[in-house]
């Protein structure tokens, strides 16, 4: 799936107001998560945090009415795009650290995480681990060989 700039814009949007909804000034910061919930039938962005309480929502125009299988497959990386384009937002949210942005589906499941934020802690995505297990496999099979 590919997403025009004005989609990158208004994702990029809710995620800017969803971050302004945290107080930078306040005392004790909130320990939560910032969840993401595409409706793949209005095309619909929501955003919430651990209480799923809303902190804002939109529409994606060119979501609206897709029907394919791999939907929320196809938007976890223009989601993720929209994390690091504006990871000076992102990143210094006022919550405490770690955090994560995490995809959800519609009845609040989690569907995959997005982006970890934390000062120490690198995630490593999917892409970069396929085939590890494997590798391990003949590796070992190769060790206890000898």
């Amino acid at each position: 799936m590919t997403a025009s700039e004005q989609t990158y814009q208004q994702i990029e949007r809710a995620l800017r107001k969803a971050a302004s909804k945290f107080d930078p000034q306040a005392e004790c910061m909130p320990l939560t998560d910032i969840y993401l919930q595409v409706r793949q039938e209005g095309g619909e962005l929501r955003i919430y945090d651990d209480d799923d309480n809303e902190l804002t929502r939109c529409v994606v125009e060119e979501w609206i009415d897709n029907h394919d299988e791999d939907f929320y497959t196809a938007v976890q990386p223009i989601l993720r795009e929209c994390i690091k384009r504006i990871k000076d937002v992102t990143e210094n949210v006022a919550i405490l650290k770690p955090y994560s942005y995490v995809l959800i589906g519609e009845d609040h499941e989690t569907i995959a995480e997005l982006h970890l934020v934390d000062d120490d802690t690198i995630l490593i995505s999917g892409d970069l681990m396929k085939g590890l297990g494997n590798d391990l496999d003949n590796f070992w099979n190769k060790l206890s060989a000898e």
